[in-house]
C-alpha cells in the first residue's frame, strides 16, 4: 500500500490549524516569535514601570535566558518550567525564553499558597522555577518537597537596577540577572518544536480533586490567538495597536492576548503589575494613547469610580474585551459613555486557549457572550448528549483547534472532556438564540467566579473539613457587587463556640485570598438527597 492511501486523514481539530495557518505558514509559536523580531525590530514590545522592551531587546534576553536553561539547568526539550510572576517584563523574557528552548511553560499564579504550589509543581514535575524574590519564605517550605533543581528569582525593578537576592535557605538559587548573564553570547540550537509539541500547561481548577493541567500545544495557541483576530476585527491595517494589559500574564486570558498574542502581532503592551492599585493604573494609562485593553467588569467600575479617571485619553480606544465574568449593562453603558468606545464580552476557558465566543464591532448584545468565533464547530447538548434546538438549554460543547490536547497525567479525566470526535464539554449550559448568540445560563458542575478567577468548591470544602471543628460543610456561590460572586461556606460544627471569623482564618492559611469564603453560615445540619449527597442547589435559596 502506497503512503497516499496508507496516510491517517487530518481529524477535524487538525484541518482547522491548516486553514488558520496557511497564510502564515508558521512552524511554531518560536517561529512567529522569529518573525516578529524581525518585522517589528524596533518598535516597542512591552513596556513596565516606564522601561520599555524593544523586539529586539526581547529576542536578545529572552535568548539568553533560553541558553541558561539549557546550558546551565541541565534541562532538555520537553522539560517544564514553572513560571510565578506578576505582570512584569521578565514575564515575558522568561516564556518565550523557555519556548524557544523547546521547553514547556508552566503558568503559576503569584497567589498560590504553598499548598497550592506543591500540587502545582509535582503534578507538572517542573524542573525549574521563575519567581518573584519577594515570594521566596514560601518558596523555600515547598521547593525541598518537589523535583524543582533551579529556583531563579527577580526582583520587580532588576531591569531598571538590580537588586541583591534576600538570605535563603536555597542551595539552588540563582539571580534573574546572573541567570541572563550566564546565558550572554551564546546561541540557541535549532528549535525543532511543532505545532502538535506542548508549550503550556494551564492549570486549572477541577470540580472534583485537584487542579488539573490543561495541555496547550503551540497549535491551540496559535489557533486562538488566529481565531480571535479573524472574529473581531479591532485592529486597523497597518496602525499597531498599544495594549494596556491588567490581566494576569499567568491567566489564559493574559497569556494568550498579551505574552503571545500581542506580540507575534506586533502590538505594544503596557504591562500592569498589579491590577488592584488602581491610582497606579490610571496613572499609568493617562501616559498612553492605547488602542484596546481587556478587563472584568469589577475592573472596570473601580477605573470609573477613580477621580482622574475622566482625565484619561480615550481617543484612540477602538473597543476593549470584558472577560472572565459577566458583564453587566449598568457597567457596559456607562463605559460606552464615558470613553466613547465599547466593551464587548466575550467567552473561553482554560481548556480552550481562552476562546470560544465573543461579541464584537460588528455584532453585539448585552447579555450574551456572543457569537461562536470561526474556524471551530459549537453545538448545545442534553444530558443525553443529543443536540438541543436554538433558544433551549443544553451543555455548551466545542471542537477546533483551540481545544486542549487533554489533561496532564489525567486520561480518564481527559476521556470524560473530551470525546472520539473531538468534541469538548465546557460544563457551562447555554443558550443559542436564533441568531447564533450564545448566553450562559448556568453551571453544570457549581463552579463559582469570583473577579473572574474560578473557584470550586470541592477544595474549598477539603480545607474546611481539616478544621478539627467542622463535621460537615458546603460551598455556594452568592452575588457579590464588588466581585461578581463570592464564596459562602455552610458549616455543621461540633463547637458551638466557633466563630466565622475563625473558619474564614483556618481557610486563609491554605487557600488563595479570592478562594476564602467571605461568608460562613452556621448549620444545624445541610439539606440531603435520600442518598445522603450534600444539595448545594438548596443553599442558594
Amino acid at each position: 500500500m502506497n503512503n497516499a492511501t496508507s496516510a491517517s486523514p487530518l481529524s477535524f481539530a487538525e484541518q482547522k490549524l491548516v486553514e488558520l495557518n496557511a497564510e502564515d505558514g508558521f512552524i511554531s509559536l518560536v517561529d512567529a516569535f522569529n518573525r516578529a523580531c524581525e518585522e517589528f525590530s524596533d518598535r516597542p514590545a512591552f513596556t513596565c514601570m516606564g522601561q520599555t522592551l524593544s523586539f529586539t531587546d526581547m529576542e536578545l534576553l529572552s535568548r539568553q535566558f533560553g541558553c541558561y536553561l539549557l546550558d546551565h539547568c541541565g534541562l532538555v526539550p520537553g522539560d517544564r518550567v514553572a513560571v510565578q510572576l506578576p505582570n512584569i517584563s521578565q514575564y515575558p523574557i522568561s516564556i518565550w525564553g523557555i519556548l524557544r528552548a523547546g521547553l514547556v511553560v508552566v503558568n503559576t499564579n503569584p497567589m498560590y499558597t504553598a499548598r497550592e504550589q506543591l500540587h502545582q509543581f509535582n503534578d507538572s514535575g517542573a524542573k525549574a522555577l521563575v519567581v518573584l524574590s519577594d515570594l521566596l519564605p514560601v518558596t523555600e517550605q515547598v521547593i525541598p518537597q518537589t523535583g524543582v533543581e533551579t529556583v531563579i528569582a527577580t526582583s520587580a525593578t532588576d531591569l531598571l537596577q538590580a537588586q541583591s537576592l534576600p538570605d535563603s535557605s536555597l542551595s539552588n538559587l540563582v539571580a534573574f540577572n546572573d541567570a541572563l548573564a550566564l546565558g550572554a553570547d551564546k546561541q540557541l540550537p535549532k528549535n525543532l518544536a511543532t505545532m502538535a509539541d506542548v508549550a503550556v500547561l494551564q492549570y486549572t481548577g477541577g470540580t472534583t480533586g485537584p487542579s488539573k493541567g490543561a495541555i496547550l500545544s503551540h497549535g491551540n495557541v496559535f489557533s486562538g490567538l488566529r481565531m480571535s483576530k479573524l472574529s473581531i476585527r479591532f485592529a486597523i491595517e497597518g496602525e499597531p495597536d498599544l495594549l494596556i494589559a491588567p490581566m494576569p500574564l499567568y491567566h489564559v486570558f493574559g497569556f494568550t492576548m498579551n505574552a503571545v498574542g500581542g506580540f507575534v502581532g506586533g502590538s505594544h503592551s503596557v504591562l500592569i503589575p498589579n491590577a488592584r492599585d488602581i491610582d497606579a493604573m490610571v496613572a499609568t494609562m493617562k501616559q498612553h494613547q492605547f488602542t484596546t485593553m481587556a478587563g472584568i467588569t469589577t475592573l472596570l467600575q473601580g477605573l470609573m469610580r477613580h477621580p482622574q479617571f475622566d482625565e484619561i485619553d480615550f481617543s484612540k480606544l477602538r473597543g476593549i474585551i470584558a472577560g472572565g465574568a459577566a458583564l453587566v449593562k449598568e457597567v457596559g453603558d456607562e463605559w460606552e459613555a464615558r470613553t466613547g468606545s465599547r466593551a464587548f464580552e466575550g467567552y473561553g476557558l482554560s481548556e480552550t486557549t481562552s476562546v470560544l465566543a465573543c461579541n464584537g464591532p460588528d455584532r453585539s448584545r448585552i447579555g450574551t457572550v456572543g457569537a461562536p468565533l470561526l474556524y471551530q464547530e459549537v453545538k448545545l447538548i442534553d444530558a443525553e448528549g443529543a443536540s438541543v434546538a436554538n433558544g433551549e438549554r443544553g451543555e455548551i460543547c466545542t471542537r477546533g483547534a483551540h481545544v486542549m490536547q487533554g489533561y496532564w497525567n489525567r486520561p480518564e479525566a481527559t476521556a470524560e472532556a473530551i470525546d472520539a470526535d473531538g468534541w469538548f464539554r465546557t460544563g457551562d449550559i447555554g443558550v443559542m438564540d436564533k441568531d447564533g448568540m450564545v448566553r450562559i445560563v448556568d453551571r453544570l458542575k457549581d463552579m463559582v467566579i469570583v473577579s473572574g478567577f474560578n473557584v470550586y468548591p470541592n477544595e474549598i470544602e477539603d480545607v474546611a473539613y481539616g478544621h478539627r471543628d467542622i463535621v460537615e460543610c458546603a460551598v455556594v456561590g452568592v452575588a457579590d457587587e464588588r466581585t461578581g460572586e463570592a464564596v459562602k461556606l455552610f458549616v455543621v460544627s461540633t463547637n458551638p463556640d466557633l466563630t466565622d471569623q475563625q473558619v474564614k482564618d483556618f481557610c486563609r492559611e491554605q487557600l488563595t485570598a479570592y478562594k476564602v469564603p467571605k461568608h460562613v453560615a452556621f448549620m444545624d445540619e445541610l439539606p440531603k438527597s435520600p442518598v445522603g449527597k450534600i444539595l448545594r442547589r438548596e443553599l442558594r435559596v
